[in-house]
């Protein structure tokens, strides 16, 4: 397995693409330590409305998400890639606290340092309710999705 901060800038389509997949990876593992690892000391977040600095806000952030989020399964793909940075787009799938499913949709922007560490991401995030039978995501929770996922992402 490629350790996220042995791929880096700058990005080739290959080395951005398998950025994109091990972020995913460590995403869906729901694990905020493992995720946090892949960021700068200093690195500084905007997810939907909050901001945050440091590795030790981010860890906090991911496990309030998760918390709230339960049966978490994400997809993400590469938009763009230059030099340090990347763009991506996702989707993924979760169970808030009251039962409902909600899938969210978004798009990253990421600013990587020379170790390959993310020392800046941008998240904007929109949310849509679904029903259980709509969702998309259905492979084990915690595993990285399967490597020719069932499903695309897709606008709608």
């Amino acid at each position: 397995m490629t350790s996220p901060s042995s791929l880096r800038p700058p990005f080739t389509r290959d080395t951005a693409t398998a950025k994109v997949r091990a972020a995913e990876d460590a995403w869906n593992s729901r694990d905020p330590g493992r995720v946090s690892l892949a960021y700068s000391e200093d690195s500084t977040w905007r997810n939907r409305d909050e901001f945050v600095q440091g590795r030790e806000a981010i860890r906090a952030l991911l496990t309030r998400k998760w918390e709230k989020e339960q049966d978490y399964r994400l997809m993400k793909d590469l938009w763009a890639f230059d030099g340090n940075r990347i763009a991506v787009r996702y989707q993924y799938e979760y169970r808030a606290a009251d039962g409902g499913w909600w899938r969210a949709y978004g798009n990253e922007l990421w600013e990587f340092d020379a170790e390959g560490l993310m020392r800046r991401r941008e998240a904007s995030i929109n949310d849509l309710a679904i029903t259980e039978a709509e969702r998309k995501f259905h492979w084990p929770l915690g595993e990285p999705r399967p490597a020719e996922p069932a499903v695309v992402l897709c606008i709608a």
